[in-house]
């Protein structure tokens, strides 16, 4: 993925995955791209999400990969979207109409992202620098 870095050394970078990539790759593939850019301190957030085996193999593979000096892990927060209508910011963002159903899914370095709060609406978070 590209990567930016700002010259004062500050800021997040956010990686938004389209679904179309997401779904020419296989559940490992998947979880590697995820967890690369979060061990970089991305955050990264799914236009579709990952399945239920998907989403647990990720936690499986973060744990694994947890340092206390290094990785402190991941903090996953997902939505589903309302079907019908355009799929609001991101779709239009992506270029596409939601078919509905999908979730959106925001994940993040657990030393970096905090959930302030979640509902069927929204994903509140506070994002701090390293």
């Amino acid at each position: 993925m590209p990567e930016y870095t700002s010259s004062d050394g500050e800021g997040v970078q956010i990686d938004l995955i389209s679904g179309e990539r997401m779904s020419k790759l296989r559940t490992m593939e998947k979880i590697r791209l995820i967890l690369d850019g979060v061990h970089k301190g991305n955050i990264v957030i799914l236009e579709e999400g990952l399945s239920p085996d998907e989403e647990s193999k990720l936690i499986e593979v973060t744990m694994s990969e947890i340092s206390p000096d290094e990785f402190t892990g991941i903090e996953i927060e997902t939505y589903p979207r309302p079907s019908g209508g355009n799929g609001g910011f991101l779709g239009r963002l992506m270029g596409r109409d939601s078919d509905g159903g999908n979730k959106l899914t925001v994940i993040g370095p657990a030393n970096r992202i905090e959930t302030l709060h979640k509902d069927e609406n929204l994903i509140s978070a506070l994002v701090t620098r390293k």
